[in-house]
């Protein structure tokens, strides 16, 4: 099977549609994912959408977009929150330089926060970074100097340079639908040379639905097209890459229970 390692479910657009969304998922061949959290005030409606799935987990945290809007000063909150068997992980958390705003002295707090979180939890980070490569590796560098952690390079599309540091961190590394896009070349090449064993896929959904739906609303059953472009670039069969990333999964996210 597959796992879409991080999407939205809580998301208006997938609540309209009630169960259909999963059902569709399991009908393509995708068996389980994680519906990630992006603010503390939105939490327990990810979470309701996690308990009321079998094999859909969430994970907590404040999206960089959202740092000023909820601060945080400690980990006290989010580790309160993994206490729910449903809760896998932390964050997407991280550094988005791309808009003004937030700030980058705000983003940087509750970064270095979810990080604590991530160190005294043992759950895997997830981490989002955009325009922001240098500063994101250098806190992840230094953090990890202090206490381990493990964690993954959401949605990635940075520079080579990123992928190294992720994976000399023992990051894991994960495909969305971007590697489908015409003008990814340069994404494609470095996926070619991300070990086999740290790799993951995953939607964004509703976001960044792969070819054949760009331009449509995305889904976690629209993982498996991400799956088939990885495969096409690693040379072995899709079976392959679905039973590697999906091992890779469990290995990471080790709360995650099959129902």
């Amino acid at each position: 099977m597959l796992v879409d390692s991080h999407c939205h479910l809580e998301y208006d657009s997938f609540a309209a549609e009630g169960d259909a969304p999963i059902e569709r998922m399991h009908a393509a061949g995708v068996g389980a994912c994680v519906t990630i959290g992006t603010k503390l005030a939105t939490f327990p409606k990810t979470l309701a959408v996690a308990e009321h799935f079998p094999n859909v987990w969430c994970s907590v945290g404040v999206h960089p977009d959202a740092a000023e809007l909820e601060p945080l000063t400690d980990a006290t909150a989010l580790v309160e929150h993994t206490k729910h068997p449903k809760v896998i992980g932390i964050g997407e958390t991280g550094l988005d330089y791309h808009y003004p705003t937030p700030s980058q002295a705000a983003q940087a707090m509750n970064f270095l926060v979810h990080i604590d979180a991530a160190q005294e939890t043992r759950l895997p980070l997830v981490i989002h970074t955009r325009d922001a490569e240098d500063d994101t590796i250098a806190m992840l560098e230094e953090k990890m100097k202090r206490a381990p952690f493990t964690g993954v390079l959401h949605c990635f599309s940075g520079s080579a340079k990123l992928a190294e540091a992720g994976l000399r961190l023992g990051l894991y590394v994960s495909a969305s639908g971007i590697i489908t896009f015409k003008n990814a070349d340069a994404l494609r090449d470095i996926f070619r040379e991300v070990p086999m064993d740290r790799l993951l896929v995953e939607t964004d959904s509703p976001y960044l639905a792969p070819i054949p739906h760009r331009g449509k609303r995305n889904e976690p059953s629209f993982v498996i097209h991400t799956a088939a472009a990885l495969a096409t670039l690693k040379g072995v069969l899709p079976d392959a890459i679905a039973a590697q990333t999906t091992e890779n999964f469990f290995r990471l996210f080790t709360k995650a229970v099959l129902a």
